[in-house]
C-alpha cells in the first residue's frame, strides 16, 4: 500500500487482540477453495467436465467449507466462443457437476464489477445451487460493486466483497472503502494480495485496519493471497492469527501466474479434525500434476520480480508464455526500464 503522511495516528497500527495462535482451534475459520476460478486464468477457463468434478470431489471429502466453481461474466462483453465454460458458470453447467450439491460443502462464484450481467445472469437464490457470490473490484468501481452486493443479498445469497491491487492504493482511500463497505449488505470483506507483493507486516496492519471497520458492524474478513514471493501461505497464516475468518486457496498453487496458497498446505495446518489432507494428495496425484505438462504456474523468478515491484502480473505472464522464458536479466532490464 502506498504510504502517506498523516498527523494521526493510522488505525494500521492500533492493537488488535489476536484471536489465537498457530496451535489456536478456530471454529470460525471457513475455506474457500479457489482453484477453478483462479486456476481458469491460466487456461481460460477450459477445464473438462471430469476435472472440475474431481475437485469437487475432493473438497466435498476434505471437508472444505466452499469451492469457488468459476466466473459468472457478461457474455456480451467476453464471447463464450473465446473462453470455456467456467468463464460463465451458468446453472446448467454446475449442476452437471454437482447436481443439487447435498453435501456440506457450499458453493460460490465471483462477478467482477462492471463486467458481471448480475440482473440476469444471477438466478435467485431459490433457482441456483450457488450460495455465495463474490464481488470483485477496484476503489473506483466501489459504487457498482455496491449495487452488486444489495442484489445478491436481496437474491438471498451469502456475499463477499474482494477489494483488488490494495497494495498500490493510498492507506486514506482503503479507509474510505471499509467505511463505506461495512455499512453495506455484504457478509465478508477480503483482503487481496492481486500482485504477490504483501510482507507479514502489512499483512497485520492490514487485517488490524479492516477488522477495525468490520467489527463495529459484525463483518467478517477473509485472504486471498498470491505466491509471486513465496509468500501466500505463510500471509494467509499471518492474517489467520490476527484474526481473518475465511481463507482462500487453491489444489497445488493452481492459479493465475505464481498462482495461490496451496490448499493442502493450509488444511496441513488447521487445528481442526474435519479438514483431511488425504483427498487432495490423491487430486494432485491423479487430476492436477498432468496439467503441469501444458499449463504453466507457481513460482519462478519473473513472477517474484513483478511482485517486488508491487506489479500487475501480466508482463511476467506474457514472458512465461514466450519462447525465451529463462532469459530473467533482460526481463529484469525491461521491468526497471518501465519503472
Amino acid at each position: 500500500m502506498k504510504e502517506e503522511a498523516q498527523t494521526n495516528e493510522s488505525p494500521m497500527t492500533e492493537f488488535i487482540e489476536k484471536k489465537g495462535t498457530w496451535m489456536t482451534f478456530r471454529p470460525d475459520i471457513k475455506v474457500v477453495d479457489c482453484t477453478i476460478r483462479d486456476g481458469g486464468l491460466v487456461n481460460d477457463f477450459y477445464f473438462e467436465d471430469d476435472f472440475v468434478k474431481a475437485i469437487y470431489n475432493a473438497c466435498v471429502q476434505a471437508g472444505v467449507d466452499y469451492m469457488e466453481m468459476g466466473y459468472k461474466a457478461s457474455k456480451k462483453i467476453f464471447s463464450p466462443s473465446d473462453y470455456g465454460k467456467w468463464k460463465f458458470s451458468d446453472e446448467e453447467d454446475i449442476r452437471r457437476i454437482v447436481g443439487d450439491n447435498n453435501t456440506s460443502l457450499k458453493l460460490s462464484v465471483m462477478a467482477d464489477a462492471e463486467r458481471t450481467d448480475y440482473h440476469e445472469d444471477i438466478l435467485p437464490k431459490n433457482q441456483s445451487v450457488i450460495d455465495m457470490i463474490r464481488v470483485a473490484t477496484y476503489l473506483h468501481q466501489i459504487p457498482t460493486a455496491l449495487e452488486m452486493i444489495k442484489d445478491a443479498h436481496d437474491k438471498g445469497y451469502e456475499t463477499t466483497v474482494n477489494l483488488m491491487a490494495i497494495s498500490s492504493v493510498k492507506e486514506s482511500e482503503v479507509n474510505e472503502a471499509l467505511d463505506i463497505l461495512s455499512s453495506s449488505e455484504v457478509d465478508v470483506i477480503y483482503l487481496v494480495d492481486s500482485y504477490g507483493a504483501m510482507y507479514s507486516e502489512e499483512i497485520r496492519d492490514l487485517v488490524a485496519m479492516y477488522l477495525k471497520y468490520a467489527r463495529s458492524t459484525g463483518k467478517i474478513i477473509g485472504i486471498h493471497a498470491h505466491n509471486n514471493q513465496q509468500l501466500a501461505y505463510a500471509n494467509t497464516i499471518e492474517a489467520l492469527i490476527m484474526g481473518c475468518s475465511y481463507l482462500d486457496a487453491t489444489v497445488n498453487g493452481l492459479g493465475r501466474g505464481a498462482g495461490n496458497c496451496p490448499l493442502e498446505l493450509l488444511l496441513g495446518f488447521l487445528k481442526n479434525p474435519k479438514f483431511h489432507v488425504r483427498p487432495l494428495l490423491e487430486c494432485v496425484q491423479e487430476n492436477v500434476i498432468k496439467l503441469k505438462q501444458t499449463l504453466n504456474w507457481g513460482y519462478d523468478i519473473p513472477y517474484m520480480l513483478t511482485g517486488q515491484l508491487n506489479m500487475h502480473p501480466r508482463s511476467a505472464i506474457k514472458f512465461m508464455n514466450g519462447n525465451c522464458n529463462s532469459d530473467y536479466t533482460s526481463f529484469y532490464d525491461s521491468l526497471m526500464a518501465d519503472d
